[in-house]
């Protein structure tokens, strides 16, 4: 507690004070009076033959004009806490924005937009690149479009600033390297010094990010326009935000790796390639969440030119679900083969498997026994679904003509019951018409009540352009785009969409 003049007591934070390059003491010291009381230490003038120092000057003499008073040293010391407290609320909202991001590009969007504003630059560039050599990398840029990112990469690593930083090892963290007069930098590359002058910029600052606990991560520049760098302030507060982002940044990362391993362990137990079946067209759409769920699907060409098109889900989430997932896929499949014809029996015989070997487990699961009408057929013979489901939500139909839920029979989930039975159901779709499988998941990805997701799925599906209802992709694609503005990747939270689509000639 500081005792200051004109009754003002601050209470300056010791860890806070000591980041600053002068404390309140020297402040203090700097702008009090040395030596002797300012009345001992006035000077006097000499005494000249004739003239008495002690008289006053003449009537029409000037008055000499007098020095501004010296600022107190309570207001210099406001004026710098002021200062203290408007960087570290700067700081604060920069920070609270980049926690508010979910995902790696946001994250590097986000530090390059506020690291340009602490450091007083327009345009920027971040190469994340993981010194670990896992992955994955980017280079993102501000102000800089995909050419200019282009033009800077030519330039060899070592003869600029961001590249001594990541090509520098592995011992310790490396400090930030400035560029503050390219153009009059004799050691310049001759390659750097032209793609300057090409783009427009006439300094750079260099900040890399890395920490002693994640490692060396990536590296920001930006670049000035003219010849300049941070001062001692904006390399503080710069500093301060990048030790933050970039723990932030490894924090994302590995929620990153672990989200493409689960969805590369779901891309390997699922279908590599759809068959091609004579009188029917397949396309197939599946978005593995952060968790792992276990979402899936299968289409598996039977006797008769039949085909099997399955589509399911295991509760949980993670490996443990995937492992689940894959196993009760197999297991449909090898039923499918035997006895697809009927797909109660299926169904009955996936739900004794799953209730004997795994019981603190449920499942949902849909199977269609499709008997497709080839163009050589006799006219009046179309094609035919024979399907059940457990649990599941019911499949949509997309034609000319009709945009409807096919009506199926209540049931519950596989493993809920000690005996599962449904009744099947048989429909024909029109030549040309589009039979959409799908996961609960993509539903409930909407935010919306059960009811009005459906709603929103119906909607979406009667809006496919006719140009496009040719291709069960296309189909596919349109539905999707539509129940989820934000596409597939919109939703970090969210759960695993699958969506078959099969389309009737």
């Amino acid at each position: 507690m500081l005792d200051i003049p004109l009754c003002v007591r601050v209470d300056v934070d010791a860890v806070i004070a000591a980041q600053i390059d002068m404390g309140v003491c020297d402040a203090i010291e700097q702008k009090a009076p040395a030596g002797r009381p300012a009345a001992m230490s006035a000077p006097h003038l000499p005494k000249v033959a004739g003239i008495d120092s002690a008289v006053p000057a003449p009537a029409h003499t000037a008055a000499p004009i007098a020095p501004d008073p010296a600022p107190a040293p309570g207001a210099v010391i406001q004026d710098r806490l002021a200062g203290w407290v408007s960087d570290l609320t700067t700081l604060h909202e920069l920070t609270e924005r980049l926690a508010r991001t979910g995902t790696l590009d946001e994250a590097l969007d986000e530090l390059l937009r506020a690291g340009a504003a602490l450091v007083g630059a327009r345009r920027g560039m971040l190469v994340f690149e993981p010194a670990d050599g896992r992955g994955p990398a980017a280079t993102v840029g501000l102000g800089l479009a995909h050419a200019d990112l282009g033009h800077i990469e030519t330039v060899p690593r070592s003869a600029t600033g961001y590249g001594r930083i990541l090509d520098g090892g592995t011992g310790g963290v490396p400090g930030p390297v400035a560029q503050a007069d390219l153009f009059h930098d004799e050691a310049l590359d001759p390659r750097h010094r032209e793609v300057a002058a090409r783009l427009g910029y006439a300094a750079s600052y260099a900040l890399p990010l890395a920490t002693e606990a994640a490692g060396r991560l990536g590296v920001a520049v930006w670049f000035y326009d003219e010849p300049a760098e941070p001062v001692d302030r904006q390399r503080h507060l710069v500093g301060l935000y990048g030790r933050y982002a970039t723990e932030h940044l490894a924090r994302l990362l590995e929620l990153e790796r672990a989200r493409r391993q689960m969805a590369t362990i779901s891309d390997e137990l699922l279908p590599s390639r759809l068959p091609r079946v004579p009188g029917v067209r397949l396309a197939a759409r599946h978005l593995t969440g952060p968790r792992g769920g276990g979402e899936w699907y299968d289409a598996l060409p039977l006797p008769e030119g039949a085909l099997g098109l399955a589509v399911g889900s295991v509760s949980g989430s993670g490996p443990s679900a995937l492992a689940a997932m894959g196993r009760l896929r197999a297991s449909l499949r090898a039923y499918a083969v035997m006895e697809g014809e009927d797909p109660v029996a299926v169904l009955s015989d996936l739900e004794l498997l799953l209730r004997l070997t795994e019981p603190a487990r449920s499942a949902t699961a849909l199977f269609a026994y499709c008997e497709p009408a080839p163009a050589s057929h006799a006219e009046g013979t179309g094609s035919k679904i024979v399907l059940a489901g457990a649990g599941h939500t019911p499949p949509l139909v997309v034609g000319q003509h009709r945009t409807e839920f096919v009506e199926t029979s209540l049931s519950a989930p596989l493993g809920m019951l000690a005996c599962w039975e449904a009744p099947s159901v048989e429909f024909c779709p029109a030549p040309g018409e589009t039979v959409l499988l799908y996961t609960d998941g993509l539903l409930r990805r909407t935010g919306d009540p059960m009811d009005r997701a459906f709603t929103r799925l119906h909607t979406a599906a009667a809006s496919v352009p006719r140009a496009v209802r040719h291709d069960p992709g296309a189909v596919a694609d349109h539905v999707l785009r539509t129940v989820l503005p934000g596409g597939l990747d919109a939703g970090e939270d969210g759960e695993d969409v699958v969506m078959l689509a099969a389309r009737f000639e």
